[in-house]
């Protein structure tokens, strides 16, 4: 349950950036409260993944899959560009959470990461 909570967290830390862009430096009513219930939604099932993931695996696949979704989201919604620096970028940090997945063995103490 802690990688669908962790999922459902990197969801709404997507939602936070993109809604952060739109706040227009929060002078927008909108956009603003969108990103501070995107914020403490992504906190909270963040949360509750850690209480199973290790800190370290959990917040940086968080952060990773932000990261990655906010980019081609961004490209998609506003029109950024993408360059051949900015996929070799995803792919060592698709690599990377792949990798922190990989390395999240079950034990008695951890049973959901299986």
């Amino acid at each position: 349950m802690a990688w669908i909570y962790l999922l459902i967290a990197a969801v709404f830390e997507v939602v936070f950036a993109l809604a952060t862009n739109a706040t227009e430096g929060f002078t927008q009513l909108g956009p603003s409260l969108l990103t501070a219930a995107a914020a403490a939604a992504g906190i909270f099932f963040l949360s509750l993944a850690l209480k199973t993931l290790d800190v370290g695996v959990g917040y940086t696949i968080w952060t990773g899959i932000g990261s990655v979704g906010t980019v081609v989201l961004g490209a998609l919604i506003f029109g950024e560009e993408f360059t051949l620096w900015k996929i070799l970028a995803f792919v060592l940090i698709i690599g990377g959470v792949l990798g922190l997945k990989l390395s999240d063995r079950p034990t008695a103490d951890n049973p959901s990461a299986a």
